[in-house]
C-alpha cells in the first residue's frame, strides 16, 4: 500500500497548486503547463467524486480519502514520466490531509505520512478573490476564508515553501511565472 503513495524520484521541479475550492487552481495549472510546454496533474478527487455523485448522488466519506490519495499519486507519477523540467500538480496529498482534518477531524495515517514525505519545490496557495462557481461537488461557498487559513496554517506548520497568488487570472499567471523563474535562478 505504501508504495502506491510514494512519489517516484525524478529530476523535475514540482509545483503544487493548493487552496480552497473554486479558487482557480485547475485553470492556473493548465495555463502554466501550456506556457512551459510540460505536463500538469489533474485533481483525481474531482474525477473520483464526480463518478460517485453521478452513480447515486454519493458524497465524499472518510473511506474515500485513501483511494483518492492512491489515484492522485498514480496520476502524478505517470505525468512525471512525461514532463519536461517542470510538473504542475493541481493538488497533492497535503491538500487531502487538510480536507480530511477539516471535514472528518482526522486524516488516514498513510496519507499524513506521505503528505509530509513527498517533496515539492513550491506551493502556490490560491486566494479566494475569484468568484465561487457552483458545481455538483463544491459545498462550502461561505467558508472559503476559513479554508484558506487552514491551508496557510498547514503550509506554515510544516515549513513548506509557498507563495499566495491573488488577483485576476492574468495577474496570477504573471506572479506564478515570476516565482518559477526564481527557482531556476538558484
Amino acid at each position: 500500500m505504501e508504495e502506491k503513495l510514494e512519489q517516484k524520484s525524478g529530476d523535475l521541479v514540482k509545483v503544487v497548486l493548493i487552496g480552497p475550492e473554486s479558487t482557480g487552481k485547475t485553470t492556473l495549472a493548465r495555463q502554466l503547463a501550456s506556457f512551459y510546454h510540460t505536463e500538469w496533474v489533474p485533481e483525481y478527487m474531482r474525477e473520483y467524486l464526480q463518478d460517485k455523485w453521478d452513480r447515486g448522488q454519493g458524497t465524499c466519506a472518510p473511506e474515500d480519502m485513501l483511494p483518492i490519495a492512491i489515484g492522485q499519486m498514480k496520476l502524478e507519477n505517470e505525468k512525471a514520466k512525461e514532463a519536461d523540467r517542470l510538473l504542475f500538480c493541481d493538488t497533492n496529498l497535503m491538500e487531502l490531509k487538510v480536507y480530511s482534518e477539516v471535514y472528518y477531524g482526522r486524516c488516514d495515517p498513510l496519507i499524513a505520512k506521505f503528505a509530509l514525505q513527498n517533496s515539492y519545490d513550491l506551493y502556490f496557495l490560491t486566494y479566494i478573490d475569484v468568484p465561487w462557481e457552483k458545481d455538483d461537488l463544491r459545498d462550502k461557498p461561505g467558508e472559503r476564508t476559513e479554508m484558506f487559513e487552514y491551508f496557510r496554517q498547514a503550509l506554515e506548520k510544516y515549513r513548506l515553501p509557498y507563495v499566495v497568488l491573488e488577483g485576476k487570472e492574468k495577474e496570477r499567471l504573471r506572479q506564478a511565472k515570476a516565482h518559477i523563474a526564481k527557482i531556476f535562478e538558484k
